[in-house]
């Protein structure tokens, strides 16, 4: 074992450790603002909790917040939680039912009556389906990522998402029209926020790291899971076909390795192809951001994000959603050193200045309603 997946996993055992048992005590009944996070325990919405964390000293200095975190499903159990909060952050799975949500507020409310309540959407897609459900329980929304064009909201899909409509029409799928509400004034109560770039083994890096240096042989990097519903098989597909068809050109591919070993080939190569996931905004984005690889992903430009690092030719190089440039776009990327160099520097500059400036606590500030 490594030395590096040894520290990854000492930090990941401490911090653990943490959640369950610092993270949970009752709140300093002094703090002016007291923040209760209720988290879903998966690797994705902890993702949005963690930076809470890692700038929890800053939280106190500025605003007086003292932050405490209790996974949804223990809360409320016979053991002692904190109460009593001024603002709870609320997570719940993807599939919940009306019933468990209606529980879930229920007990929020009766133990923190006067709390300000905020919905924390982690999903992967850029809908918000979530909204009509969770506006009459809550006071506030953050999202990860936004369609650029607020009006698309207003819109019905093709499926239940952006993607799914681009597609499911392109690939003459069995697909249904759907819309997901805006409830009136929901706008108003809306937040945008980081996505994955605040991850427990990213932030860290990009506060106190460097961008990696050193050679790298691998031209392309394209692991692509293909398995999954029909429009997303025939998707990954196709971006798994494109990288099959270049020539000459070293390419990692294939699936099922482990995450330290997938960064380490990361930090061996020149480009990262990132494919659209069942959302657009995907883990890769900011894992080749992190390790140096220039980051290479289908079109961007109807997704809003902060910090974005989805700036065409700045920051990531964006290819049409058909693919029809991608060899174009790879080939210029392996001649154009410079350009690799710019871009990848450009785009891990960005997200240390986010990191090292602490800006998600002031980001987060009238969220919290601090």
């Amino acid at each position: 074992m490594t030395l590096e997946r040894i520290t990854r996993r000492l930090g990941a055992m401490r911090y653990a450790r943490r959640r369950k048992r610092a993270f949970q005590r009752p709140f300093d009944a002094s703090a002016k603002h007291r923040v209760l996070l209720l988290a879903v325990d998966h690797r994705i919405p902890q993702s949005q909790y963690f930076p809470f964390h890692y700038y929890a000293d800053r939280f106190r200095d500025q605003y007086d917040a003292d932050i405490r975190e209790v996974v949804m499903e223990e809360y409320g159990s016979q053991e002692e939680h904190p109460e009593g909060a001024t603002t709870v952050c609320y997570q719940s799975n993807f599939d919940i039912s009306d019933a468990d949500l209606e529980r879930h507020m229920s007990l929020i409310r009766t133990r923190n009556p006067d709390a300000r309540v905020v919905y924390m959407d982690w999903f992967a897609p850029t809908d918000l389906r979530m909204a009509a459900r969770v506006a009459p329980y809550v006071d506030g929304y953050l999202t990860k990522h936004l369609l650029a064009d607020r009006a698309r909201y207003d819109r019905p899909t093709f499926g239940d998402t952006t993607l799914m409509d681009y597609y499911g029409r392109n690939l003459d799928l069995n697909h249904t029209v759907q819309r997901f509400d805006i409830p009136l004034g929901f706008w108003d109560t809306l937040h945008l926020g980081p996505s994955f770039a605040t991850a427990d083994f990213m932030l860290p890096v990009f506060d106190k790291g460097a961008l990696p240096q050193g050679a790298r042989p691998v031209d392309l990097h394209a692991r692509i899971a293909v398995e999954g519903t029909p429009w997303y098989r025939a998707m990954r597909q196709g971006c798994a076909d494109a990288v099959a068809a270049l020539k000459g050109v070293r390419s990692v591919t294939g699936t099922g390795i482990r995450h330290d070993l997938f960064l380490r080939e990361l930090r061996a190569s020149k480009v990262c192809f990132s494919p659209f996931g069942y959302g657009e905004v995907c883990w890769r984005d900011y894992e080749a951001v992190m390790t140096g690889a220039v980051l290479l992903k289908q079109d961007m430009s109807h997704v809003e994000t902060d910090p974005d690092i989805f700036v065409a030719g700045e920051t990531y190089v964006p290819v049409a959603w058909d693919l029809s440039d991608f060899a174009e776009k790879v080939d210029w990327l392996l001649r154009d050193d410079a350009a690799r160099a710019r871009i990848s520097a450009a785009a891990f500059e960005l997200l240390r200045d986010y990191a090292r400036s602490a800006r998600f606590v002031e980001q987060m500030a009238p969220v919290l309603q601090l």
